[in-house]
């Protein structure tokens, strides 16, 4: 039977992986199979874990750390700290407010919540209830709605909300095997709040021919589309689920304003290489030409530490604050982030770094920062 959400924060709840240990109470088994759930045998979902432990921190002592913050600048906007939570479909399989929820607690720990095209509330609606309260930040996630005309429209759907930038997830133009989601029988709900225009219609998959490549593919983006979308609109668009340097350079290239080192959360393809270990090769190429954000398998203040020490500009969460949410909402949400904020700190003034700025690869053990330099 599932719980009714907290009203309080409980006191042994003091981490990420609390909220997770908890949140497995607070929905359905079908629900918990599509957020905890990957692609085919999740060895990717794994790997994002784990990866983040494989690297040592290296602390420094007496330093001066009066005046130390976690501030930091993306696109011209001051957040309080790099922690933003990236976007997750249809919120209210997790707690009835959803994403009203979750942008609320962005907001009130003044940092950035990623809206999905998928979302269980319509993107106006999240917006002006974000604007009702006087605070806080919102880009929407775009994903390709298989025609230009369709995806345009979207898109100014969401300058029109004032959201203030544009993540366009490019990682994911056919959905990955998600075979626990297929045992537990789950589906998303059918009404998307947010596609309330027909889609644009698939191909016929001729006798012998292939769903993939005959179907699906025939209306996936190019780099032309990005290069064209770019041009839409005076908002930045950040390219979510870039892996490979040349990619990362290609974005530049057609005019993205940011990019996110992401493999979708071991959801789309299996057997990803993590992305603590693709971070440092997409920031070289990069070469600090745009914003770099990393996601997957972030669950503490340290790994936020090491992302940054590899290159990235902020890091993102998803599972964690779904966690937080079903367990107590937008509290549980605030309080979660809140927590990664904190181990940040700490982590910042015992290796010596007063600012975001000051975190470079010398923050890590020795071992690791010859094996990132050699890359």
């Amino acid at each position: 039977m599932e719980k009714a959400p907290l009203q309080v924060i409980p006191a042994d709840v003091v981490s990420a992986v609390d909220y997770e240990q908890r949140a497995i109470g607070h929905m359905d088994a079908a629900a918990w199979a599509y957020l905890q759930g990957g692609a085919a045998d999740e060895r990717t979902i794994q790997a994002n874990l784990n990866a983040w432990a494989t690297c040592n921190l290296q602390p420094r002592v007496l330093a001066d750390m009066r005046g130390g913050h976690t501030r930091c600048t993306l696109f011209g906007e001051t957040l309080a700290h790099p922690i933003i939570l990236a976007p997750v479909a249809s919120q209210r399989l997790f707690h009835s407010e959803g994403e009203l929820a979750t942008t609320l607690a962005a907001s009130v720990m003044q940092g950035v919540a990623v809206v999905s095209t998928q979302a269980s509330h319509r993107l106006e609606d999240i917006a002006h209830h974000n604007q009702s309260l006087g605070q806080g930040l919102l880009w929407f996630q775009l994903y390709w709605q298989g025609s230009r005309d369709a995806t345009l429209a979207l898109l100014k759907r969401a300058e029109t909300a004032d959201y203030r930038a544009l993540v366009l997830t490019v990682d994911a133009p056919v959905s990955g095997a998600r075979n626990r989601e297929q045992r537990a029988g789950f589906n998303l709900p059918a009404n998307m709040a947010n596609l309330n225009v027909p889609p644009t219609p698939l191909p016929l998959v001729p006798e012998g021919g292939s769903v993939v490549f005959d179907s699906l593919m025939t209306v996936a983006p190019t780099w032309d589309d990005v290069a064209w979308l770019v041009k839409q609109t005076s908002l930045p668009i950040v390219l979510k689920g870039i892996l490979h340097p040349a990619d990362a350079i290609r974005a530049i290239d057609v005019g993205a304003s940011g990019i996110v080192v992401s493999n979708h959360g071991g959801r789309v393809l299996d057997s990803v290489t993590a992305t603590f270990h693709a971070l440092p090769e997409v920031a070289k190429a990069v070469n600090g030409a745009v914003p770099v954000l990393v996601d997957g398998g972030i669950r503490r203040g340290t790994d936020i530490i090491k992302a940054r020490a590899l290159g990235a500009t902020a890091v993102m969460i998803g599972r964690p604050y779904i966690h937080a949410l079903s367990v107590a909402g937008a509290l549980g949400v605030a309080h979660l982030i809140r927590l990664l904020r904190e181990e940040l700190e700490i982590a910042m003034a015992l290796t010596g770094c007063k600012t975001l700025e000051d975190i470079q690869m010398d923050v890590l053990h020795t071992q690791l920062t010859a094996n990132a330099s050699s890359t």
